[in-house]
């Protein structure tokens, strides 16, 4: 019993982070379908799969509190499920911001952005459920989450460009912030993989 209480019921945090970045998935597949279709529904959605995928990071940061043992460092573990939360937070802030700035039709630009978070949010769930059974696999898919990331970067180069070409200040203004706001969500997804093969690499040495 005294032992028990030391160190912990064994808990798997490799499955609460599965379970985090699943979130991020299916919140990046709600905004790409709402950014096709403004259906509120959809935002909708990608705010309470928010709410609930904090409950899953409270869920975890609650078990790193009372486990001694970890299968990786603790601030590691900490600092992944941030991240993960960081994405989620943005794709949440993007709806509030379509809300606000009255987006009143589906922009092909912005459906583009979305679906290249779509894909980088997916690599990073594949990253993360392959991180305890093939690391070798985790890196690759951390790799092809930042090669998202690049593909956000270009088009927000090539989109801002454009965008200046137009005489509607508002609509330049609106759109630019939109723009920024979806290149800053593809840092998120890159720091994200940046933080799975620091910590693979850190489980190799």
């Amino acid at each position: 019993m005294r032992l028990q209480k030391i160190f912990g019921t064994r808990i798997d945090f490799y499955k609460l982070l599965e379970e985090q970045s699943a979130y991020m998935v299916d919140s990046a597949d709600a905004l790409q379908n709402y950014m096709e279709t403004l259906d509120q529904s959809y935002a909708d959605k990608v705010k309470a799969l928010e709410k609930d995928a904090d409950k899953k990071r409270r869920e975890l940061v609650q078990a790193l509190n009372k486990t001694f043992i970890t299968p990786f460092d603790r601030e590691d573990i900490y600092m992944l499920s941030k991240s993960l939360d960081d994405v989620l937070d943005y794709y949440k802030t993007t709806v509030n911001q379509m809300e606000i700035y009255e987006v009143q039709q589906s922009e092909p630009v912005l459906i583009d952005f979305t679906c290249m978070l779509h894909a980088g949010s997916q690599s990073i769930h594949d990253a993360v459920c392959a991180m305890k059974t093939n690391p070798d696999d985790s890196v690759k898919s951390a790799m092809k989450a930042k090669k998202s990331e690049n593909k956000v970067k270009a088009l927000y180069r090539n989109s801002i460009a454009e965008l200046l070409t137009g005489n509607d200040i508002k609509y330049i203004i609106k759109m630019r912030e939109l723009y920024r706001h979806l290149s800053n969500c593809a840092d998120k997804i890159d720091h994200a993989a940046d933080l799975v093969c620091h910590i693979l690499m850190k489980e190799v040495s």
